[in-house]
């Protein structure tokens, strides 16, 4: 048997009495050597056990259910606590009445009050004290909001004399006389005042994380003095159910962004009801947080605590507020003082004997730590000193705090967008405001006198902190574009052949190693450098890593090895898309941000980038981002063998939905060359806000030399690119992208059924169409002058029939084809891709050179231009069978 004591050989004394030696023996070492050494001691006894084979069944990722910060080691407010109260009531009231009246005369045009009011006074703390403008000697905050808090944020605008009363009065009124204000964080709407969009949920996240990164990938190429500068993001604990959220935060910790700081706003409720009403929120992502290496502090109790947890010697009311649920403390939030002591002390006389020192209403009103300046003040300072490592805080907080019972704490409560007048005053005279009862009643806003002490406060710690936030000011100086003789050897073309891709992967290289703009260019892509052939780009140019390279690659002595470096230029941001894209976003917004006009260059597979990432990409048009998007492996029979999930025939058809999107489908080397110039003049010379979507196939052929006088079309969206002189049946054959090699076979089949072939290079159906379609509407609205659009004016005098072809959806060419006064046939890439080879699939969309032909020919057959004998010779020789399964359908 064996003799070694087992816990039951010891009775519940002895075992007390060792379990106090040992807390005290650890509460020697730290008293003595520290807390660290303290830390040290417990990671030296569970590296022994585990040593010995012996695992802990859990890690410790989860500390007790209160604050981080203890009180002794607080430190002491720097703002006069009772003026900031006064001030955040005037906002918190504004920020309702916002609201409200946007609500009256049965508008419905929404708006909410809750949110806010339970992050309040987090940042107001953060206004007041930490976040600080981009001045000459300081880098700059970025500060993100939550979506559903923006009224708060107006509202200290308005304090702050930078909305006007008509601005505030028309809140989500945009188009009203005077101004309105958008309903979220939309820099697009509002571009002097929010810096970065977050009103999709869950994408802040991913964004704050990336921007933070850029800032330090900015300083360590020297583009960005190391003067500081912190991204503070706020998003809320239900927000945290989007996987872009927990599914990005390793990256911070991976590249040590101690320059970034989120906040949680942990009420405890998502829009319809709790968060984890049978569970903790704060404990849960705590643990993620945790794990993923970052600081956590957790601010969940105020104060008034303090003496609580002072007096509770045996962990009594520790271990109660671990029992307890979400749902419990949201049940506290709505509950009278006695039914909350009753829960509270669940029947345990010794939580009761504890509780006395406070009576019903304090207990009623007891806050949470989320609501009490001096916790987050410690949580802040404690923030701004990380070292290494990304910051999360988490914030408990009411829902809807100070709204009343109607709101507080509610289910309800994110829902609750009107206020009875009697609910007005009522809120109105508990945040003091100096309102008569009608006014209250009214939702008036309130104002005080600029030189009123409020006012005063407010300005001075502003302007303390370097200025006003948030707000968005370009400085950036214009960049001078390229000549386009920078791409002369895509201007002469080659017969040599190669791919779109290929051309433009040298145009990258020519770009970065220009010595006027080439520091300025990011290249980004997704763990695919070597599908685009980008591996060159790694030796000369380095993959961008906040530590380095740390070993030895296993291809280093090889020409084109695996290189990571401090200061390198390329962005390999592994299998992430949201990740890449952010980075794009971050490069893209570099300008207003930082001032300096980054252009990125993101490359990807083209399938996966609106279709993965399409509200990224909003994003990005609403931040007024720019540079590049490049799909790669474009289209949907050109990327042979891939597939239904890899072939692409519709991401022009959903760039059409981007507004400030120029998208194009080059088909020749020196098409990609003049867009590229072109949009490096307009967004960084002439400083549109625009961005850029272009395709790039993989498929080799010979690249022309750049006939005169075509940038303009280029630029526009389609030029003349080869006419014929020959007599017969005039046939207009419209290709773009990889397919104007099938559109040139199809014209030599045609001109041997008796035709005469023009072909066209349509580089943007979508540039086209926008283009007519503005003509269209300024025809409607002076119909006195009309106007030709840019189609009109190309094919007004034009005979014959026309075919558009492309590796896209037919809905792409049918987009434009009212204008075309010819016959017009519109052959696409409808349906699902599939696992074939280049040709075959061709054939099975009927895309390839003799659908072309034939879709010509018949067109002119029912035209009756040709007669039937010809057609029955023509479906012979090209093998065009009678009937056959829609591809559409499969």
């Amino acid at each position: 048997m064996n003799n070694i004591n087992t816990l039951h050989d010891y009775d519940a004394e002895e075992i007390a009495l060792e379990n106090t030696d040992w807390i005290e023996a650890l509460d020697y070492i730290r008293q003595e050597q520290g807390e660290n050494r303290s830390r040290e001691m417990l990671r030296l006894l569970q590296d022994h056990l585990l040593k010995q084979g012996i695992s802990l069944a859990e890690a410790t990722l989860n500390t007790p259910y209160r604050n981080t910060i203890s009180p002794h080691q607080q430190p002491g407010y720097p703002g006069d606590i009772a003026m900031e109260q006064r001030i955040e009531n005037i906002i918190r009231w504004n920020a309702m009445a916002m609201v409200l009246n946007a609500n009256e005369n049965n508008t419905g045009v929404g708006g909410h009050i809750a949110t806010y009011q339970s992050a309040a006074t987090a940042l107001e703390v953060g206004f007041n004290h930490w976040f600080r403008k981009r001045t000459a000697e300081y880098g700059g905050d970025i500060l993100m909001v939550q979506a559903h808090a923006a009224p708060g944020i107006y509202a200290r605008g308005y304090l702050e004399n930078r909305l006007t009363e008509q601005q505030v009065n028309n809140f989500r009124r945009e188009l009203k006389e005077g101004g309105g204000l958008p309903s979220y964080p939309h820099p697009r709407r509002l571009p002097d005042f929010w810096q970065l969009p977050t009103a999709s949920m869950g994408l802040s996240t991913p964004s704050a994380i990336y921007q933070a990164r850029f800032m330090k990938y900015l300083e360590n190429r020297g583009l960005k003095p190391d003067n500081g500068g912190k991204v503070w993001c706020f998003i809320g604990d239900g927000e945290s159910d989007e996987p872009e959220v927990l599914g990005t935060i390793n990256m911070a910790t991976r590249e040590h962004l101690d320059n970034l700081v989120m906040v949680v706003n942990c009420n405890l409720q998502r829009l319809d009801g709790p968060v984890r009403g049978n569970g903790k929120i704060i404990q849960e992502l705590e643990r993620s947080y945790r794990g993923a290496g970052w600081n956590v502090i957790k601010v969940i109790w105020g104060s008034e605590w303090d003496e609580l947890f002072s007096r509770d010697r045996d962990g009594l009311l520790q271990a109660r507020m671990d029992r307890a649920v979400d749902g419990d403390y949201q049940f506290y939030t709505v509950s009278d003082g006695p039914t909350v002591r009753a829960h509270w002390t669940d029947g345990d006389e010794r939580l009761a004997a504890l509780m006395k020192t406070l009576n019903d209403d304090e207990i009623r009103v007891i806050r949470r730590g989320g609501h009490d300046r001096k916790k987050l003040n410690a949580a802040f300072e404690r923030a701004s000193e990380s070292v290494g490592k990304p910051t999360v805080i988490l914030i408990k907080t009411v829902k809807g705090e100070g709204m009343g019972a109607s709101a507080e704490g509610q289910n309800t409560a994110h829902q609750k967008k009107q206020l009875s007048a009697d609910e007005r005053i009522a809120i109105g005279k508990r945040f003091a405001i100096p309102l008569t009862d009608e006014q209250m009643a009214n939702a008036t806003l309130y104002k005080p006198e600029e030189n009123s002490p409020e006012a005063l406060y407010l300005h001075q710690h502003r302007q303390a902190l370097g200025g006003y936030l948030p707000a968005r000011e370009v400085t950036c100086p214009p960049l001078i574009a390229p000549p386009l003789s920078l791409f002369s050897a895509a201007l002469k073309g080659s017969e040599r052949q190669q791919s779109t891709t290929m051309a433009f992967v040298r145009m990258l290289a020519t770009l970065l190693k220009d010595k006027e703009i080439g520091r300025y260019i990011v290249p980004i892509v997704p763990d695919e450098a070597r599908t685009f052939g980008m591996e060159s780009l790694f030796k000369q140019f380095g993959i961008y890593s906040s530590e380095g390279q740390k070993y030895k690659p296993v291809d280093a002595s090889s020409l084109l090895p695996y290189k990571e470096a401090k200061d390198g230029q390329l962005l390999q941001e592994g299998i992430c898309e949201a990740g890449a894209m952010a980075s794009f976003l971050a490069a893209g917004t570099a300008y207003a941000n930082f001032a300096v006009p980054m252009i990125p260059f993101y490359i990807f597979y083209s399938i996966f980038g609106f279709q993965r990432v399409g509200d990224m990409i909003w994003s990005c048009a609403d931040a007024m981002a720019k540079g590049f998007l490049i799909g790669g492996t474009a289209g949907r029979t050109t990327l042979n063998g891939e597939g239904l999930q890899h072939q692409d025939g519709h991401s022009h058809v959903v760039a059409a939905t981007v507004p400030n999107m120029r998208s194009y489908d080059p088909a020749f080397a020196y098409e990609l060359a003049v867009i590229v110039r072109d949009g490096i003049e307009r967004m960084y010379q002439n400083g549109e806000n625009i961005f850029y979507y272009l395709t790039l196939y993989n498929q080799n052929y010979a690249m022309p030399p750049m006939p005169e006088g075509v940038e303009e079309g280029i630029i526009n969206g389609m030029y003349r690119y080869q006419s014929s002189d020959l007599a017969g049946h005039k046939v207009h054959l419209l290709g773009s992208g990889s397919l104007m090699q099938e559109v040139l076979q199809a014209a030599d089949i045609l001109q041997g059924f008796d035709c005469s072939v023009d072909i066209w290079s349509v580089t943007s159906y979508n540039e086209l169409l926008r283009q007519a379609q503005q003509t269209e509407r300024q025809n409607m609205l002076t119909p006195e002058a009309p106007s030709q659009n840019y189609i009109e004016q190309l094919m007004g005098s034009e005979n014959g029939v026309v075919v558009a072809c492309s590796d896209y959806m037919k809905s792409l060419p049918m987009g434009i084809s009212s204008w075309f006064t010819q016959p017009f046939i519109a052959l696409g890439t409808d349906g699902f891709g599939l696992s074939e080879t280049r040709d075959d699939l061709r054939n099975h969309f009927e895309v390839d050179a003799r659908y072309i032909a034939w879709a010509a020919l018949t067109r002119l057959y029912r035209e009756g231009a040709l007669g039937l004998d010809t057609l029955q010779r023509a479906r012979l020789e090209l093998n065009i069978p009678e009937s056959k399964t829609n591809p559409a359908s499969l």
